[in-house]
């Protein structure tokens, strides 16, 4: 899995606020990848510019490696009148019934399958709109803030779980959460903002898959990294 951005420029349509202006960045490899910055800085601008290639931009963004891209962002909703698990079940082959049952287990929605949409939680609507995601065909999967609303040690052991389930494919993730990010992804593309030289600044993460605790010495360093960076 290859993301690279080509002298890539966007402004937002009809007015002359570049975001990106002759942007160059490489992401390579399977596994938890991260785009991070402060807000306003372009992570969701440049995540659809990834996964829509009709959005106006100049430049090239080149996928080699990569055929389905999907992207699922966290205020993103779904008919509320349905109850979960037929939402869930609407998207399974069979051959997928035993990746249906692990990921309401992962994600902690045992309890909710009779439930419809509008009546969970926030938190609970990100875990079931990520599960319909993750029930798909992919090479790479953009979670925008799809863990939103999700208390930390619930989405520290999704994250953990999803990438022992999907080892080979591949994710971008969008998050406002520091350690989060150092912790376990592997790249992170750090978005500077407008008029900083260079606007990209790409780190190298933690990685971690295990549920122990992490070498916090060398965590605080990466976060240190990655705060300066932005």
């Amino acid at each position: 899995m290859k993301i690279e951005f080509r002298d890539v420029t966007y402004r937002y349509p009809e007015t002359d606020i570049l975001i990106f202006q002759s942007l160059d960045a490489t992401i390579e490899g399977a596994g938890f990848h991260a785009l991070f910055g402060p807000s306003g800085v372009g992570k969701t601008t440049l995540a659809r510019l990834i996964a829509d290639r009709s959005l106006p931009f100049s430049g090239k963004i080149e996928t080699p490696g990569i055929r389905t891209i999907l992207y699922t962002y966290h205020t993103e909703r779904i008919p509320g009148w349905a109850t979960v698990e037929s939402h869930l079940k609407h998207l399974v082959l069979p051959s997928q019934e035993e990746l249906l049952s692990k990921l309401i287990s992962v994600l902690g929605l045992e309890n909710h399958l009779g439930s419809r949409f509008r009546q969970l939680s926030m938190g609970q609507q990100n875990r079931v709109n990520l599960a319909r995601y993750l029930l798909q065909d992919f090479d790479l999967l953009i979670m925008d803030e799809s863990l939103a609303n999700v208390d930390e040690a619930t989405r520290e052991r999704i994250i953990l779980e999803i990438k022992e389930i999907f080892t080979g494919r591949s994710f971008l993730y969008i998050s406002h959460n520091v350690a989060e990010v150092a912790r376990f992804c592997k790249e992170i593309l750090v978005i500077r903002g407008r008029g900083k030289r260079p606007q990209t600044l790409c780190l190298q993460g933690q990685d971690n898959t295990r549920k122990d605790d992490p070498d916090r010495v060398r965590l605080e360093k990466t976060m240190l990294e990655i705060v300066h960076a932005a």
